[in-house]
């Protein structure tokens, strides 16, 4: 019996609206401070391309470490399994911009979700593309894949993370003096401020993911976007890592992989049937959308989606 959205999401709305507005804005980021905790939306994407949204779904925001899933998915199809000779694949139980690891593990990021791990991702998309060639074709795979050609960099989000990623580019700093980062610092770093603050919807971002529910096939298409094994080893390192130091709760709690951005989206997908975006601004200590991930909490009630079931 096909489910029916129209319940699921009027439950949902009941359930949230307690919480609605808690939670804390990534301030750090200037361009990200004012934007309103009430804002709440949320998009399914289904196989056969029908797509089921409420809330303000249609209202962009930054994706911000979202866009590390799909730059994974690039590099992977690019280098396979030598991307783990630079970056590993377990969980960091430390929050996603620290350095201490990195110096006990000699330049090796624990996984490719954290910044570090992302930055050096990054390295081997701008050792293949450029700086600007490699935003380009990220662009791109995400505008065909959305069937949305507006999809674009927001550029003061971008200028913004630039003028406050001192973090960041100590994380770079200390990876290459260990020579796991390739390019110049700040060419790497412009391209990795330039993903993050990327703009969608929820819609767009649910349709773009809808790959990775599907063994890398997209289902609308017909395109092979990763293999079936990237596929499964992507969906494995977001359910593990993809929410830092929340990830054990998230996945006890939810029970799918899933990809959590401090400009309030979360990325979900089920494996089989579809993938999920949600947006709401308000971030729990973790940097984890606090409203999101209840939603997801009863839609995975709802649904009986939870990859434990």
């Amino acid at each position: 019996m096909p489910l029916d959205f129209n319940a699921i999401f009027a439950e949902i709305l009941r359930s949230i609206e307690p919480d609605r507005g808690c939670g804390k804005v990534a301030d750090y980021i200037p361009a990200l401070a004012a934007i309103d905790r009430m804002k709440f939306g949320m998009c399914v994407s289904l196989e056969n391309g029908d797509t089921h949204c409420v809330g303000d779904a249609e209202e962009r925001f930054s994706i911000q470490s979202i866009s590390k899933v799909f730059t994974l998915s690039m590099v992977l199809r690019k280098v396979g399994d030598d991307l783990w000779k630079r970056v590993g694949r377990e969980p960091s139980g430390s929050p996603f911009n620290s350095i201490v690891q990195l110096e006990m593990e000699r330049g090796i990021p624990r996984n490719p979700l954290i910044n570090a791990g992302a930055i050096v991702v990054t390295d081997h998309l701008v050792s293949d593309f450029g700086p600007a060639a490699m935003i380009d074709e990220l662009l791109n795979r995400l505008r065909m894949l959305a069937g949305d050609p507006s999809i674009a960099v927001d550029e003061d989000v971008a200028s913004s993370e630039a003028s406050v990623g001192a973090r960041n580019r100590a994380l770079a700093n200390f990876m290459q003096s260990f020579g796991n980062l390739h390019n110049p610092v700040e060419e790497t770093l412009a391209a990795y401020f330039s993903h993050c603050a990327i703009s969608m919807n929820c819609r767009q971002l649910a349709r773009a993911a809808l790959f990775l529910a599907f063994n890398g096939r997209d289902p609308i298409s017909g395109k092979q976007m990763v293999t079936g094994e990237a596929c499964r080893r992507i969906n494995a390192v977001m359910m593990s890592c993809g929410h830092y130091d929340n990830s054990g709760d998230f996945t006890y709690r939810i029970g799918l992989p899933g990809k959590s951005g401090v400009g309030g989206g979360i990325l979900v997908v089920s494996p089989g049937h579809g993938s999920i975006a949600v947006w709401s601004p308000g971030l729990n200590k973790a940097g984890t959308s606090h409203v999101g991930s209840l939603a997801l909490e009863t839609l995975v009630r709802l649904t009986g989606w939870s990859v434990f079931v």
